[in-house]
């Protein structure tokens, strides 16, 4: 209970601009909660009344089981990490931990049991007598994490933090946040544009767009089961493709029994729709009634690519989506290639990705293509 976050009904709005729209969610003790979403979605205003540096003009915060309606920043049972850190420069590092614990008059003893044992906490023991001036950037937001931990709040808010560091260090940070959460057990809510820093640190992700919350559930389950369009083509890589439901596949259902192990064959058979994209007919599995005008989610990852005229690997064709193309853009990504591919069949295009390595073959721009994939790969949602 003593980590606990309620958030129910709560609307924020500056003049005319609603920024937050009547979201209601919870947060159980210990959680790694991040708050995902574009700049302007309402999360760093969620974060700020979570804080109690703006007040919500309806609903109600309760942390801790304890309304904090009536109750200033600095008697929250909260401390913030900013995105700049907000050091003093002129003060060592130890002197910036410990100045939270000055300002509420603790003892010395304490404060010099308490501040070492932050520092260790963030690896850097060793660097109490240092000025800010003297660190990396890394090692400073590792200052901002302790002297925030060190007051002992019953919940950290984390205000896109990592967004000054660059691109390695900030995934070494990600590791550490996490590490340092489990192992004191304070719950953390993390506010990011980057959906690669909630999904990998975070029990639980809240999506926001336009000042309301579009899903929350696990970084696996945001990932593989979206509930909206937006959440599809926030979260990873998706084709969103313009596509017509025609109605049911009735006779997809023996492929669906014979090809999907049970139960899942049943519920998947239930949902198979044919769908048109352009002159390509195919099907699809739909997860709410739908008819007419609809969008496909497809990942790029589970769209496979051959040659024109042969097989993709890993795909049942007796089943499957088959699409024929051109290869209109080769884009590299290291571990992943991306191949852009205009399709024969409509005026779209669609993008493969797959690994990049020994024995994987290689499309150049111009060259002729055949895409597949499962019915099960794609998610259809209203356009």
């Amino acid at each position: 209970m003593s980590g606990t976050v309620e958030i129910v009904g709560v609307t924020k709005r500056f003049g005319s601009h609603l920024a937050v729209d009547d979201i209601s969610f919870g947060i159980g003790s210990g959680e790694f909660f991040s708050l995902l979403g574009p700049s302007g979605c309402g999360k760093s205003t969620t974060l700020r009344m979570l804080s109690g540096f703006e007040a919500p003009d309806e609903g109600a915060i309760r942390i801790a089981g304890q309304d904090m309606t009536d109750v200033p920043p600095y008697r929250r049972p909260t401390n913030i990490v900013f995105q700049r850190w907000a050091l003093f420069p002129h003060m060592s590092v130890e002197a910036n931990v410990a100045f939270g614990l000055e300002a509420e008059g603790r003892p010395r003893a304490e404060i010099r049991s308490r501040v070492g044992d932050a520092l260790a906490l963030v690896g850097l023991s060793g660097f109490a007598g240092r000025k800010p001036g003297q660190l990396s950037g890394g090692q400073m937001q590792r200052v901002a994490l302790a002297r925030a931990l060190v007051k002992r709040p019953k919940v950290l808010l984390l205000d896109e933090p990592l967004s000054a560091l660059d691109l390695k260090l900030r995934h070494q940070m990600q590791i550490e946040l996490k590490r340092i959460q489990q192992e004191i057990g304070t719950t953390f809510i993390f506010v990011t544009h980057d959906q690669g820093e909630a999904l990998a640190m975070s029990d639980k992700v809240a999506v926001m767009n336009a000042g309301r919350v579009e899903q929350i559930a696990s970084p696996q389950e945001l990932y593989d089961a979206p509930a909206t369009r937006f959440v599809a083509g926030f979260i990873g890589h998706a084709n969103l493709l313009p596509v017509t439901v025609e109605g049911p596949a009735a006779e997809m259902a023996a492929h669906a029994a014979a090809h999907v192990a049970a139960p899942a064959a049943a519920a998947m058979a239930s949902g198979l729709v044919r769908v048109r994209l352009g002159d390509l007919a195919f099907t699809a599995v739909a997860r709410e009634a739908l008819a007419g005008d609809a969008t496909l989610a497809l990942r790029f990852e589970r769209v496979r690519i051959g040659a024109a005229g042969g097989s993709t690997p890993g795909t049942d064709n007796a089943g499957s989506a088959r699409a024929t193309g051109v290869v209109r853009q080769m884009i590299f990504g290291g571990s992943t290639v991306q191949y852009v591919v205009g399709l024969d069949a409509a005026p779209v295009e669609i993008t493969a990705e797959q690994p990049h390595g020994a024995g994987a073959t290689v499309f150049t721009q111009g060259t002729p293509v055949t895409l597949t994939w499962e019915p099960a790969d794609g998610r259809l949602f209203k356009p």
